[in-house]
């Protein structure tokens, strides 16, 4: 059996299902790559009252020693946030289904629904979409064509910010993008959600520029809000 269990947002998220689980597996992966964990490595061991072996971007999606050793024994891959955010941890089920591994997904809390505690309503964002860290000869755009289609249907977009880009690097990314196509989408608020869920959360409404100026640690997510409800924004004054 291959258990694929969701940390949620804080070290002390992982619900007794996924602890359980957890005991009866032989040995435990620890998914390095989609997210930050926001404890050292030893804190979480002692938490879960076993040894983790980290697994990266190669070892979760190309190799399959994960699904082979799952096919003997109980085995456990550890997943940020909730098991199923991202399309990586599909795959991976999928692969175990089609070699006769039995799967089971233990879910837990992720920034998808911890958003929530910005006051906007979760039913009015649209897609979801990622800023990646650009590189000199890559510098992908579809990441704002998500916001504008988003803000034609009067939702708001999640950005989820890449491993390895810094919040003012990704605002620099949508602000020059902004001015490039000459329209106010960063004239207007933005909100920044920094550390979800943990004691370090923090969550900023504001101009671009002021934003930009701040200090945030990572993981962190921007929200380009959309025309709010009243009580959105009676609610998100507070983060001004």
């Amino acid at each position: 059996m291959l258990y694929i269990i969701g940390l949620g947002l804080d070290k002390g998220d992982i619900t007794l299902n996924g602890i359980n689980c957890i005991k009866k597996c032989s040995k435990v992966y620890l998914e390095r790559y989609t997210s930050i964990l926001p404890c050292p490595v030893p804190e979480l061991e002692k938490i879960i009252g076993k040894k983790v072996v980290p697994a990266d971007r190669n070892l979760v999606e190309e190799k399959n020693t994960i699904v082979e050793e799952a096919k003997k024994q109980d085995i456990a891959l550890l997943v940020m946030g909730d098991p199923l955010s991202a399309t990586t941890h599909l795959e991976i089920i999928m692969r175990a289904e089609k070699m006769k591994v039995k799967t089971k997904i233990i879910h837990s809390v992720s920034v998808l629904n911890a958003v929530s505690e910005t006051g906007l309503q979760l039913y009015k964002f649209g897609k979801t979409s990622s800023i990646p860290k650009w590189q000199p000869s890559f510098k992908p755009e579809s990441f704002y064509d998500i916001i504008e289609e988003n803000l034609s249907i009067n939702a708001h977009t999640l950005l989820l910010i890449d491993i390895g880009l810094s919040v003012k690097d990704a605002l620099s990314c949508l602000k020059g993008i902004s001015e490039k196509r000459k329209n106010n989408i960063t004239d207007n608020n933005l909100i920044i959600c920094s550390c979800l869920g943990t004691s370090k959360q923090k969550i900023v409404y504001g101009k671009i520029d002021k934003m930009m100026k701040e200090k945030f640690e990572l993981p962190a997510c921007i929200i380009v809000p959309a025309k709010m409800h009243f009580m959105e924004e009676e609610s998100i004054k507070k983060f001004l």
